[in-house]
């Protein structure tokens, strides 16, 4: 591995976003705890729609032996992402599964046979052993992307939006920067903080790997000031690799796109509009590792970081765990749920979705699973909006937030989109300023799902 120099070009964020607000991080429960390889699971449940864009195609057959890292879903549209099986074993009968966002999704149930890479072994092979940088920016740009799209690498900051679709050049829209985001705003959440200090180098060589698919000169890691011991961590590393390292101030959502550009580089994203239309492309540091494994050792996206905290839950962990594993799975490993325990998050409390079933399996986009007790979701009840204007001076988007699910309401969705509903990234923080305890990202939710498609 090429030793790289303590020294670094070290960014001090230049500012903050309008907007947002300070929920409490309660990080602590979860912060100190070593990511561990969570046990092998007797069978995974994959589902075909992991992704933003296009569902996939069954390219197995029920009672089919497959190898870990097989696919066993194809992607024929551009945006989207071919799914793999995380381990090896018999093909079942094509199923059903409700995801945690409500959405139906066929999925592919794979028993456990034969031999099976787990615990360090697991770890070597996705985060472990050499992780050189000499001359990665000589790596084939086409080559880059055609490797992120044929591991089926999607975000895995939540979006899941193709991470090929991203590092497509674009001679129209020139990219300068390549942005890596650890900020890791949402409560509770330490999946990523943990996976800087623990596997920093692949997320650095991916970063490189990324910055040549685009043809980005300058690549950034920002950090929240919160997370120190990431921020000496990735300075440690990335300074040997022309990598820069922005540390920017504590205040949710820093994580999204448009705020972390801002605050980082001062360039306001137009809405709507894209981080390329400022020349910019984001990833997070997950997807910046799973792209150095995707490129320079040919495996797919089958295992992700995951933290399962929260009051609710007896041993908070962060694991790695496979694709298609349950929800139930997870928390029974961490010690099960607590007897005060009300419920469970599919993500952090801001953006997450409530859980409906421990079946659910966990897909490509499932950053935690944080457990409330009934204590932290108790609320007062709905009353009218007292027009306060709260939830217009927290939104980061500079919407009106009330407009829009009035607007839902109403199914006026000619208002909707004059109020620009399209545009919210649903953060929640309407939703956590709100005297009158309306649910504004619900009906803003539910108004992007029921909105006429043209």
């Amino acid at each position: 591995m090429t030793t790289m120099s303590d020294k670094t070009s070290y960014v001090r964020g230049s500012g903050s976003f309008r907007g947002g607000v300070h929920p409490p991080g309660f990080k602590a429960q979860a912060a100190e705890r070593p990511i561990e390889v969570a046990p092998q699971p007797q069978q995974v449940n994959i589902p075909l729609l992991q992704h933003t864009g296009a569902a996939c195609e069954p390219a197995v057959q029920p009672k089919q032996q497959v190898r870990s890292g097989d696919v066993i879903g194809d992607a024929e549209a551009f945006i989207s992402a071919p799914v793999h099986t995380p381990i090896a074993g018999t093909v079942g009968r094509l199923s059903v599964a409700t995801l945690p966002n409500g959405r139906h999704v066929r999925t592919v149930p794979v028993r456990a046979d034969g031999e099976q890479l787990t615990g360090q072994s697991l770890w070597d092979d996705i985060f472990g052993g050499d992780w050189p940088t000499d001359g990665l920016e000589k790596h084939d740009p086409t080559k880059i992307v055609q490797a992120t799209h044929d591991a089926g690498l999607v975000g895995l900051g939540g979006a899941a939006f193709p991470t090929h679709v991203k590092l497509t050049f674009n001679e129209k829209k020139p990219i300068d920067t390549l942005l890596v985001n650890g900020c890791e705003c949402e409560p509770y959440l330490t999946a990523d903080y943990r996976l800087m200090l623990e596997a920093p180098a692949p997320i650095i060589v991916g970063a490189i790997l990324a910055a040549a698919a685009v043809r980005a000169k300058r690549i950034i890691i920002a950090v929240e000031d919160n997370k120190p011991a990431a921020v000496e961590k990735m300075r440690d590393v990335a300074g040997g690799a022309g990598v820069e390292v922005a540390v920017v101030k504590t205040k949710y959502p820093a994580g999204s796109e448009r705020q972390t550009i801002f605050t980082v580089l001062g360039r306001k994203v137009p809405v709507p509009g894209l981080p390329l239309d400022v020349g910019v492309v984001v990833l997070n540091v997950g997807t910046a590792a799973a792209v150095a494994r995707a490129v320079l050792r040919g495996r797919p996206l089958t295992h992700r970081v995951v933290t399962v905290t929260g009051p609710g839950i007896r041993e908070p962990k962060n694991l790695l765990v496979p694709i298609g594993i349950s929800y139930g799975e997870l928390i029974e490993y961490c010690g099960g749920l607590t007897l005060d325990a009300a419920r469970v998050v599919a993500g952090g409390p801001m953006m997450g979705f409530a859980l409906g079933s421990f079946d659910t399996p966990v897909t490509k986009g499932t950053s935690g699973v944080v457990a409330m007790t009934h204590r932290d979701i108790r609320r007062a009840g709905e009353t009218n909006c007292i027009r306060c204007g709260r939830c217009v001076d927290a939104c980061p988007v500079n919407l009106v937030p009330t407009k829009i699910a009035l607007a839902t309401r109403n199914a006026d969705w000619d208002l909707a989109e004059r109020y620009y509903i399209t545009a919210c990234n649903e953060c929640g923080c309407c939703a956590y300023v709100c005297p009158a305890g309306i649910p504004l990202v619900q009906l803003i939710r539910a108004g992007k799902a029921q909105m006429p498609k043209e």
